[in-house]
């Protein structure tokens, strides 16, 4: 019987070490360091198996074929990917339990199987007729997608080179083992070990492969930090369990734009695209409008979206006032606060404020400042902001309001949605006979030109 021992193995960076240490010498983080049971017998590394041969040449000598992309045919998953799959690409496809993200790529094999691609969908978390009930409620029946419930690696790569596919689906990679790492699935040396000989596969087959992993209860994707490294393509898989719509959001491209988001709503026959996500985010705002809301023109990626941030200001009865949000990056919440004390004298000193993003979409530019400061001061002075008016601008410490970027699309992404009025930062000023514009220089402006008494 092999003699069993472990290690000490960093999820960040990998490094490894006889015992327990509570900050990873590597690369510097704090309780990272997880215990790894193995034995001493080790066989060697397949990746020798996938050694390039070829010789170096010129760049212009390089020919690109025809299809370099494969379009999945569900154009919110092409905008995420920067226009379809890129042939020999390895693409990790991350997000919480029950999310839909085995859904969405069994929806995607059908549509590729439709474009005459041959595709291999490996489960190692279900079996074939658990598949095939999900494939039904889809509504999914091609005779060029095979399911191969399996979690050896080594059964996996010998079913890849019989079939040669086009796409190979891993779900999951924290459920898949290698042969020849002696520790259990899901840890980091075999979930470094299965990604490095997917990657080996996909690049000398020039085979798609799309994995599955799954994230920690902070959010980060489970296993090693090198897992993000090695792949292509990072996307995460959004949502709010308690509504129907689901967020892709693109981490990392290598052949596209970053930050790109996809938006689907959840069916009991699937995911639906959502074409105009603007009706989405704002279909449950009230038609009457009320103080502390402000309509935003936030960018994801290279999409322009509208949305509400709605604020609520009232006297505390705690001895610390408190600051909520949900949506919006608390740090900058309060840097607007203090601003708007010290700039415009609100006195907050006093005063719960809470910040809340409708629709459970998470704005992060700079560009949404200027909505923030707007629907808490309106709140406090119980003043509304005019409905037909978009708010767009970046607040500094003095109070100034810094430019934003694509400011064109933003504003023709308001006039498409009906609004007649854009309150913007003087620097972006333009023409457009479509839309009443307002440049302003200094938060006190913004706020004297978009509110309306009651």
């Amino acid at each position: 019987m092999a003699k069993v021992k472990s290690k000490w193995v960093c999820m960040e960076c990998g490094y490894e070490t006889a015992g327990y240490l509570g900050k990873c010498p590597e690369c510097g983080a704090w309780g990272t360091i997880t215990e790894e049971v193995q034995f001493n017998s080790k066989p060697a590394s397949p990746v020798h198996e996938f050694i390039n041969n070829e010789k170096p040449e010129l760049l212009k000598d390089i020919h690109i074929g025809e299809e370099v992309r494969i379009s999945t045919n569900i154009s919110e998953f092409d905008r995420i990917l920067g226009g379809g799959l890129v042939q020999g690409s390895l693409v990790l496809v991350a997000g919480d339990p029950g999310i839909g993200k085995s859904t969405i790529l069994l929806q995607t094999s059908g549509e590729l199987c439709k474009n005459n691609k041959k595709v291999l969908y490996v489960s190692a978390e279900e079996s074939a007729s658990q598949l095939k009930l999900r494939a039904q409620r889809l509504s999914i029946n091609s005779d060029k997608l095979y399911v191969y419930p399996q979690t050896s690696l080594e059964n996996i790569k010998s079913q890849i080179e019989e079939i040669v596919p086009d796409i190979v689906v891993i779900d999951s990679i924290q459920a898949i083992y290698s042969q020849n790492v002696s520790s259990s699935a899901g840890s980091v040396s075999q979930i470094r070990e299965c990604t490095n000989l997917l990657m080996h596969i996909a690049k000398s087959k020039n085979i798609t492969v799309i994995v599955i992993g799954h994230v920690t209860k902070d959010g980060s994707i489970a296993g090693p930090k090198i897992l993000e490294h090695m792949v292509d393509t990072v996307i995460y898989f959004e949502g709010d369990k308690y509504k129907s719509y689901r967020m892709l959001r693109s981490m990392k491209n290598r052949f596209g734009n970053t930050s790109e988001v996809g938006i689907f709503e959840m069916h009991s026959n699937g995911l639906k695209e959502v074409t105009n996500p603007n009706e989405l985010f704002l279909n449950e705002r009230s038609q009457i409008s009320v103080p502390g809301s402000a309509i935003i023109v936030t960018n994801e990626g290279t999409r322009p979206l509208l949305v509400e941030i709605q604020a609520l200001v009232g006297t505390t009865p705690y001895p610390s006032p408190r600051r909520v949000t949900n949506g919006v990056d608390t740090g900058r919440v309060l840097q607007i606060l203090a601003v708007l004390e010290k700039r415009v004298g609100l006195n907050l000193s006093k005063q719960d404020v809470y910040v809340n993003v409708t629709g459970g979409i998470d704005v992060s530019e700079p560009a949404a400042d200027l909505g923030i400061a707007l629907s808490v001061a309106t709140c406090a002075r119980d003043v509304v902001v005019d409905s037909q008016t978009v708010i767009i601008g970046e607040i500094g410490l003095s109070g100034e309001i810094h430019p934003v970027n694509n400011i064109e699309k933003r504003l023709n992404e308001a006039v498409m949605s009906g609004f007649k009025k854009a309150i913007i930062p003087y620097a972006n000023k333009t023409k457009d006979d479509r839309i009443e514009i307002v440049p302003v220089k200094r938060l006190i402006d913004a706020i004297s030109a978009c509110v309306s008494r009651q």
